[in-house]
């Protein structure tokens, strides 16, 4: 099992190896603690600016596995999840943390027992395909005694790189899409606070959830129909929690520490009125600035 922790700048010198480690399948737990850039930026200042990147970073097409925790403990239990399903799909996992997460001081519970996902090591069986368009073949160790071939190029299933044959590339991309896109909603995460009545929402993600938490429980108390969608995984997006929040709610807000980077995606999937409010000083998004965004558009 293999993991590295990095930020902004250094997480764009992984992306050759970010799409290499997606095209050889290779499971891998990229934490990232996002701060205000671009470039060097604010060096110890929050930002949420690397959302796109983890998504579109590396060339090609590709699919990745990409959370987003908003306390300590989440980093704690999300850390182990994305070695459980970095293993599950092999493919990369980014925990896509912030600044002020990285620097955050709280308690935490530590389980007795934590799940490990065991991938299936079988070496008599191709290492890079499967019957199944949408498979995920096994993934024997150094050690197991299997005869590997590891290359960045087109490759058939035993790894024989096939870079002329255009119907072995076809079959390979659209194998490691398909074997993440089909399980979407398995993969991903959501959390709903306060729906069952709400007329408008904020739909928020990372540290600023816990404002936009603090926030909505500030309007209810003041008798508005406000409710808090809480994106636990960002990619693969969504989607369908997304577009079933849109049908139910009239207005979204969006808060974020970049210009608007989510909220593109969630304008493509509702048809409801959505509108994002985008902070990059360098600060957190506090409450308030929520509550007024909202109580602009009630």
């Amino acid at each position: 099992r293999a993991m590295t922790a990095t930020s902004g700048p250094g997480f764009s010198l992984m992306m050759e190896g970010l799409g290499y480690a997606v095209f050889t399948e290779t499971p891998v737990v990229i934490v990232d603690i996002q701060r205000a850039g671009p470039c060097t930026g604010q060096a110890t200042r929050v930002g949420a600016g690397d959302i796109m990147q983890a998504r579109w970073g590396a060339h090609g097409d590709v699919q990745l596995i990409a959370l987003s925790p908003w306390s300590v403990q989440e980093m704690f239990e999300l850390t182990a999840e994305a070695f459980n399903l970095a293993e599950q799909y092999r493919v990369p996992v980014v925990l896509l943390g912030e600044e002020a997460v990285g620097h955050l001081r709280e308690r935490i519970r530590i389980p007795e027992r934590i799940r490990i996902m065991r991938r299936d090591r079988s070496k008599d069986r191709p290492p890079f395909g499967t019957e199944d368009p949408a498979g995920i073949p096994p993934m024997p160790v150094f050690g197991d005694g299997a005869r590997l071939l590891v290359t960045g190029s087109t490759h058939d299933a035993w790894g024989i790189r096939r870079t002329e044959d255009p119907e072995v590339h076809k079959g390979l991309v659209e194998r490691i899409n398909r074997k993440i896109m089909d399980r979407r909603e398995e993969i991903c995460r959501t959390e709903g606070y306060f729906l069952e009545d709400a007329e408008q929402a904020v739909l928020a993600y990372g540290f600023t959830a816990r404002s936009a938490l603090h926030a909505v429980r500030k309007l209810r108390d003041e008798g508005r129909k406000v409710g808090l969608l809480r994106l636990q995984s960002l990619w693969p997006f969504p989607e369908h929690a997304v577009a079933s929040l849109g049908e139910k709610v009239r207005r979204i807000l969006v808060p974020e520490m970049n210009m608007g980077q989510v909220l593109g995606e969630v304008r493509k999937v509702v048809h409801c009125q959505v509108e994002g409010y985008h902070q990059v000083n360098g600060e957190v998004i506090y409450p308030d600035a929520i509550v007024g965004a909202m109580e602009g558009r009630l």
